[in-house]
């Protein structure tokens, strides 16, 4: 079957610039492992790895998404891949901004590839309309108060159509378009504005904040939420999310990523 890819090359990611610098991908495709975040760990403990330098697994059979849960992809179906991540001067306060960078560069590629609206849910999974479509699991590791490095693990869901695990309301790419997708060209362009968006930082960490808050899920109007502690049911709006990550909702109420969740409906 032939392959449509659908690529703005010219197009900016999220409405965001980074001024004449360019950044190729350097990526590397398995055809399995086990998670691409733990090799990218183990081969950068052997070699430093550059600034945007991915490996991308066809089948990963151990890919860890946030709160410890796995990641389903059907072999060859989607882009799992890690990118290591190195932006220079990022206090370890302010990791964060790491984050909404990765978050907003993978919204923007599934916007730009798909034409639909893609949003980030707080803090970095990628929503379209009340589906994911994406997931995203930083690790960063710190050097005298600052970030060394962070690897950025994301999976996001291009030619997949059939969900097999218990994972709330699931959707590709091509569930969207009806179109079949190239994910090798896909990774690549994904890597391009991951690695052009975080080194923007942290000069440009106002200008990306800006931006994550457009594109925040459900950042309109009050919704239920879920405190983790307490079990507690409530319903607010969000009020902002601040540099280091803390959301802080409308209700005066503030929380720590894993203090709260939103409550998200079953689709029939």
């Amino acid at each position: 079957m032939h392959e449509s890819y659908r690529h703005a090359k010219s197009a900016p990611s999220a409405g965001l610039t980074a001024g004449d610098s360019t950044h190729q991908a350097l990526l590397t495709i398995v055809d399995e492992a086990g998670s691409t975040n733990s090799v990218m760990t183990e081969t950068d403990r052997r070699e430093a790895l550059p600034h945007g330098y991915a490996i991308m697994a066809r089948r990963q059979t151990a890919g860890r998404g946030q709160r410890g849960n796995s990641w389903e992809s059907e072999a060859g179906q989607n882009v799992t891949l890690s990118v290591m991540l190195r932006p220079e001067g990022v206090e370890a306060r302010e990791q964060f901004m790491v984050s909404e960078a990765v978050a907003i560069a993978t919204a923007g590629v599934v916007a730009e590839l798909t034409g639909v609206q893609a949003e980030v849910k707080w803090p970095n999974d990628i929503y379209v309309g009340q589906q994911k479509i994406a997931g995203i699991l930083i690790e960063c590791g710190l050097e005298g108060g600052r970030i060394s490095r962070a690897i950025a693990g994301i999976g996001l869901n291009v030619n997949q159509s059939v969900w097999r695990s218990d994972a709330p309301n699931p959707v590709s790419m091509r569930q969207l378009t009806g179109e079949e997708y190239d994910t090798a060209a896909t990774a690549r362009l994904l890597v391009e504005r991951v690695a052009r968006l975080t080194a923007m930082l942290p000069a440009g960490a106002d200008e990306i904040e800006r931006s994550y808050a457009a594109r925040l899920w459900r950042r309109e109007g009050r919704h239920l939420w879920e405190d983790a502690a307490s079990g507690e049911v409530f319903r607010a709006g969000i009020a902002r999310v601040e540099r280091t990550g803390r959301l802080i909702l409308d209700n005066g109420r503030e929380y720590w990523f894993k203090e709260v969740k939103q409550v998200i409906p079953e689709l029939p």
